[in-house]
């Protein structure tokens, strides 16, 4: 496993401090566990696999894809608990409640907007 947590942090592009302070880790327990001097509870296995998104069986045993894949629903689903976990003033907050506030007509327009924007690319 320890080989399989440096793996993931690395592929995200975080220190030991930043990847165990999601976790509430301390940089010295993440150095353990990647060093193999320590080994992860239950727990924090279970914290590692929600927080970043990652296959539990991967995170154990090394078996599947690193990451869950997730469809259209879960990914809206996520989103929207992301959300509702961030600062109240955020871009993201704020952006949903611009689009929540919107009529009939003004989707229209928004999409309209969006095809223009699409075929720029």
């Amino acid at each position: 496993m320890k080989e399989r947590i440096k793996e993931l942090r690395k592929s995200l592009g975080l220190n030991q401090t930043d990847f165990g302070e999601k976790i509430g880790v301390k940089q010295t327990t993440i150095a353990g566990y990647e060093n193999g001097s320590r080994q992860p509870i239950d727990a924090v296995i279970n914290s590692i696999c929600k927080e970043y998104r990652v296959n539990e069986e991967w995170m154990r045993y090394g078996t599947g894809d690193m990451f869950v894949h997730l469809n259209r629903q879960q990914k809206i689903a996520q989103f929207s608990a992301d959300l509702f976990r961030s600062e109240e003033e955020s871009f993201k907050s704020r952006l949903i409640m611009a689009l929540a506030e919107l009529d009939e007509e003004d989707w229209v327009v928004l999409e309209k907007i969006a095809k223009k924007i699409a075929k720029k690319d």
